[in-house]
C-alpha cells in the first residue's frame, strides 16, 4: 500500500488565487508516486472562495474542503488541517501563489531520505522593499530574544512527517506560532531553497499589525526575556530608590534641605515607567493564561465536504 501525502492550505478571501492554485498544485501532486489528499481549509472567507472550493471538492474526490464557522485566522487554520490529515507527511503552503507547489518535490525528496521537519526557505523574494526589509528585521530581532532559534527566511511552507503532525495536534496553546512550534519539536530537521514569486491576485493578509502580532505570540511562547526585563527593571529601580532614601535620611540628619523639584519628578516619572512597562509585560502573560484556561475550541468547524458530499446531494 502507497504511503499518503497530505496537502494543508488555509484559505481567507482568495478568490482570485484559489483556482489557479489548485490547477497548478494538482499538476505536481498526481504526478506523485504516492497517495495524496489536498485540505483546503475555508478560514471564514467572505468573497466567494468557498463557491470556488466546493466547484474543485465536486470534481476530485481527493479534495476536502474544512469549512470554519467564522474566521479563526491563519495559524488556526493550519492548525485544523493538520489535525484532520491522515497522511505519512503533510505539506503546509499557502494557497496566494508565493509558495511554488513545484517544492513539494524537494521536500518529499528530504523527506525520504530520513528528514522529519523539512523547512521551504526563501532565497529570494518578490516583495517591496519595505516588506524585505521588516522581514529580515523581524528574524534578526525574534531570534536575538528566543531560546531556541527559528530558521530565518522561512515562512509556514513546510513537511511535516506524522509524528511531528501526532505531536502538534496535541499542543493546545491558544496563541500559536507554528514556525516556533516546528522548530520547538525537534526530531531530524533540515530546508530546501526557492524562490517566492509574487502574489498572483490580491493583497497580503500578513500586514505589519499582523506581523507585529505573530511575533508577540513568539516572543511571549518561546522566550523568558520579557520576565528577565521586568525583573532586571524592577530591581535597577529598587536600588535607585534605596539610594535616594538613604540620601534623603542623611540630609535630614544632617539639617540639610533636599532641594529641587526637578528632580523629584524625574524619579516619580522613571518609576511610574517601570511600573508600566512591568504592569504590560504581566497582563501580556496573564491574558494568555486567561484565554488559555478558558478552555476553549482552537477552532470551530462548520462542516468537512468532499465530493461524496457534494454530489450525492
Amino acid at each position: 500500500m502507497n504511503k499518503l501525502i497530505s496537502i494543508v492550505s488555509p484559505i481567507y478571501n482568495e478568490e482570485g488565487n484559489v483556482q489557479v492554485f489548485y490547477d497548478e498544485l494538482n499538476k505536481v501532486v498526481s504526478n506523485l508516486k504516492y497517495d495524496y489528499e489536498i485540505l483546503l481549509v475555508n478560514d471564514g472567507s467572505k468573497d466567494s472562495s468557498l463557491l470556488i472550493l466546493l466547484d474543485i471538492a465536486s470534481k476530485d474526490d481527493h479534495v476536502k474542503i474544512i469549512n470554519f464557522s467564522r474566521n479563526f485566522g491563519h495559524q488556526l487554520a493550519i492548525t485544523a488541517g493538520l489535525d484532520n490529515t491522515k497522511g505519512d507527511a503533510v505539506i503546509i503552503l499557502d494557497s496566494d501563489m508565493q509558495d511554488p507547489p513545484i517544492v513539494i518535490n524537494e521536500l518529499i525528496k528530504k523527506w525520504e531520505e530520513g528528514y522529519e521537519v523539512v523547512n521551504a526557505k526563501r532565497r529570494s523574494r518578490q516583495d517591496s522593499a519595505f516588506k524585505n526589509f521588516s522581514a529580515t528585521l523581524f528574524y534578526k530581532l525574534l531570534n536575538s530574544m528566543l531560546t531556541n532559534k527559528i530558521p530565518e527566511n522561512v515562512g509556514d511552507f513546510r513537511l511535516l512527517d506524522r509524528k511531528c503532525v501526532n505531536i502538534l495536534s496535541n499542543i493546545k496553546e491558544k496563541d500559536r506560532y507554528l514556525r516556533g512550534l516546528s522548530t520547538w519539536i525537534g526530531f531530524k530537521q533540515s530546508e530546501v531553497l526557492f524562490d517566492r514569486d509574487k502574489r498572483h491576485s490580491g493583497t497580503t493578509h500578513y500586514p505589519l499589525s499582523k506581523m507585529l502580532g505573530l511575533g508577540l505570540n513568539a516572543i511571549f511562547s518561546f522566550s523568558r526575556l520579557p520576565m528577565k526585563l521586568a525583573t532586571f527593571f524592577s530591581i535597577f529601580f529598587f536600588v535607585i530608590s534605596l539610594i535616594i532614601t538613604i540620601y534623603v535620611v542623611i540630609s535630614i540628619i544632617f539639617g540639610h534641605t533636599v532641594a529641587g523639584w526637578a528632580s523629584t519628578v524625574l524619579t516619580f516619572a522613571l518609576f511610574s515607567g517601570c511600573q508600566m512597562l512591568v504592569l504590560s509585560i504581566i497582563s501580556e502573560y496573564v491574558g494568555r493564561i486567561y484565554f488559555q484556561v478558558q478552555n476553549r475550541p482552537l477552532y470551530i468547524i462548520d462542516k468537512i465536504i468532499s465530493s461524496k458530499d457534494i454530489n450525492t446531494k
